[in-house]
């Protein structure tokens, strides 16, 4: 963890703010793509950008949760322990049953016949997901870092680093997908989506979603 000088209410308040900030932010960029991601990926037939775009959804509720309990924070100069923990707990079932849904339609892909489209919005908006999320949970991390390791933002960076992961390994499968034309690389894409979603529960389960040991440039 970085050693970070004292910093006066104006700081806190300023840098609180700041995080508030980049979680609405997160919550407009992950509704807008988990709905383009999820229309496309029905029509294309695309078991991973579906799953992706699931993923986008839980994604914004851990945004809200991370918001409200900002936005609570600088009404009160406190956040509620209690319902923070209930509310992660919340949110680790719901990547369970994101987990759950991708194995099965999988599976079920793998087993079938059909073959699915390929998405050239899918690849753009996965672009732009990769281009976009590292930017934002860098500026998430350094907030969290400034405010002394804020365990609350630097979980939001963790999350969203795990969504540019997501993001790649979707990227790619569809990429060489559009290219070769396996269609076993979409739901094999979808199993590495529901490994995530199963660790990201494990951890917001058991409150470690924090920061890794590694420090920023």
């Amino acid at each position: 963890m970085s050693e970070t000088t004292a910093l006066t209410s104006a700081e806190t308040e300023r840098l609180t703010r700041r995080g508030l900030r980049l979680t609405q932010f997160t919550v407009l960029y992950n509704v807008a793509e988990g709905a383009i991601a999820i229309t496309v990926g029905i029509l294309a037939g695309l078991v991973s950008l579906i799953g992706f775009g699931l993923d986008s959804g839980i994604e914004s509720a851990s945004a809200v949760l991370v918001g409200l309990r900002l936005a609570a924070r600088l009404r009160n100069g406190e956040a509620d322990e209690a319902k923070e923990r209930r509310a992660l707990k919340a949110v680790a079932i719901t990547f369970f049953v994101l987990a759950a849904y991708v194995i099965v339609e999988g599976i079920r892909s793998l087993l079938s016949d059909e073959e699915p489209d390929t998405s050239i919005v899918g690849l753009v908006l996965l672009a732009a997901s990769v281009v976009i999320m590292p930017l934002l949970a860098r500026a998430k991390r350094r907030v969290g870092l400034a405010l002394g390791g804020d365990r609350l933002i630097l979980a939001d960076a963790a999350e969203t680093r795990i969504c540019v992961l997501l993001s790649i390994s979707t990227l790619i499968s569809l990429g060489l997908y559009a290219l070769v034309g396996w269609t076993w690389l979409d739901p094999v894409a979808g199993f590495v989506i529901a490994a995530f979603a199963i660790s990201e529960g494990r951890e917001a389960w058991e409150g470690e979603l924090v920061e890794d040991d590694d420090d920023d440039d």
